[in-house]
């Protein structure tokens, strides 16, 4: 599997740091166990980190240290299912606990024409949004801008959009800025998995009526 996409380097900081939202955190720890290069720099930040951290004066920590957030999440996950065979497995490692091992395995819910959803849900108090989304070969997400952060990951088949072609393990870390309509690949269509911390702000009428229903 070759990776072209990658987490950008501030957004992998801020998971370090602890300081990055749920969503947008799942979604980070799935690029991670997928992504051998990313996992390299986050533990190149994670010594700098240490490095920073000799320096200043002792103090009581209240929790375990944020920069072990990753490695954390992957230990809980193999003591729940230690039953769960890697090889084998479409789905990365920190969303198994979530929606099992096998991608054929997932409720589907229909989102609109050749779009279907799967909803994750996030903990109380957390902000955002995270799903899986399906769409079928050809089809087109409806164009559309962010009001905050977007990742969107691809789990299965490929899609592609003004910012290239985005396969199996590729990451979107997208910002306000940016304004893409993604097409799912002609032959083997998508799956993703998507997380946003504020709305998405849609060009199109049907995108906008729509959006209190999606809720995306």
């Amino acid at each position: 599997m070759s990776i072209t996409h990658h987490i950008d380097t501030s957004t992998l900081m801020s998971f370090a740091a602890g300081s990055l939202g749920e969503a947008l955190s799942a979604v980070t720890a799935a690029h991670l166990d997928m992504c051998a290069a990313c996992r390299a720099e986050l533990c190149l930040l994670d010594e700098i980190g240490s490095a920073l951290v000799d320096d200043l004066a002792p103090s009581p920590l209240d929790s375990a240290p944020p920069t072990m957030q990753l490695r954390r999440l992957e230990a809980e996950v193999r003591a729940e299912a230690p039953a769960v065979a890697r090889s084998g497995s479409d789905v990365p490692l920190p969303l198994q606990r979530f929606i099992g091992a096998r991608l054929d395995d997932v409720s589907w819910s229909r989102l609109g024409i050749g779009v279907w959803q799967h909803r994750l849900r996030l903990s109380s108090k957390a902000s955002g949004d995270l799903r899986l989304l399906r769409i079928a070969p050809g089809r087109a997400v409806p164009e559309h801008g962010h009001t905050g952060n977007e990742m969107t990951l691809v789990l299965k088949g490929a899609y592609s959009d003004a910012l290239g072609t985005f396969r199996r393990g590729d990451l979107a870390d997208l910002d306000e800025e940016i304004e893409h309509q993604p097409v799912a690949d002609a032959q083997e269509g998508c799956i993703c998995l998507v997380a946003s911390d504020a709305p998405l702000r849609f060009k199109g009428l049907m995108g906008r009526l729509t959006q209190p229903f999606t809720r995306i």
